[in-house]
């Protein structure tokens, strides 16, 4: 079946990326793809973060980027529509002009809030392992070209589902199909082996939870990597859905 539509949705982690991703999962006309790039990022990461799985992802998956770029972009699908949840973070030592012949989303959220969660999987944590500076320099590349379809923010996404999806399906030309809104509980055919050490939560919702405010309290280090990640947030905020 020929593709008609190519689109990336560039999260940073710990944001409602895999719910975005079941959602997509619901449409008939959908394949959905969890972090291609992950097993090449593993084989080229420039932090300390220790991924957990990380021998299983560099063993399942494939470890060219290139060759993986290929499949996305050129590769066949059963269906018209194909998404790829991606981590804005495993963009590295790849040529970028792929990004140019797909559909680009960013999916964004308040940095405190990623590394109150995110934390307590990684340890050693860096404004770059959780790619908010990349989805500013992102956006700047995307925009220029006129490839970025929409910037998404996580919470009012969960503050009005069906009324951003909505709007989220109309800049990325497809219809909108209100099946996105629920899935089935527990672990999908479609997750990254990495869904063990990450995917608790939502294996455990059947639709996109409401927001909820939570006092966030971080290290001194972490309220340091917040700060230095805030401004790119607030400026990619003012372009949110």
């Amino acid at each position: 079946m020929e593709t008609r539509s190519r689109i990336n949705l560039w999260s940073s982690p710990r944001n409602i990326s895999t719910a975005l991703m079941y959602a997509f999962a619901q449409r008939a006309d959908t394949t959905v793809v969890d972090e291609p790039l992950y097993a090449h990022y593993l084989g080229h990461q420039p932090t300390e973060a220790d991924h957990p799985g990380r021998e299983t992802i560099l063993k399942t998956q494939n470890n060219d980027g290139n060759a993986v770029v290929r499949q996305m972009v050129e590769g066949e699908y059963t269906t018209p529509v194909v998404v790829f949840k991606q981590m804005t973070h495993h963009l590295i030592e790849l040529p970028q002009d792929f990004l140019f012949q797909m559909v680009n989303v960013l999916l964004i959220r308040d940095p405190r809030e990623i590394l109150a969660s995110f934390h307590q999987v990684i340890d050693k944590v860096t404004a770059r392992d959780i790619g908010l500076p990349q989805q500013g320099e992102l956006f700047d590349r995307l925009a220029v070209a006129g490839t970025l379809a929409a910037v998404v923010d996580a919470r009012r996404l969960l503050e009005d589902p069906p009324g951003v999806l909505e709007q989220l399906c109309e800049q990325i030309g497809i219809g909108y199909d209100p099946a996105m809104l629920s899935w089935e509980k527990g672990p999908k055919a479609y997750d990254g082996s990495w869904a063990p050490y990450w995917y608790a939560g939502v294996h455990e919702s059947v639709g996109f939870r409401p927001y909820q405010p939570r006092a966030v309290e971080l290290s001194p280090t972490m309220e340091r990597v917040a700060k230095e990640c805030l401004p790119v947030y607030q400026r990619l905020l003012e372009h949110a859905i």
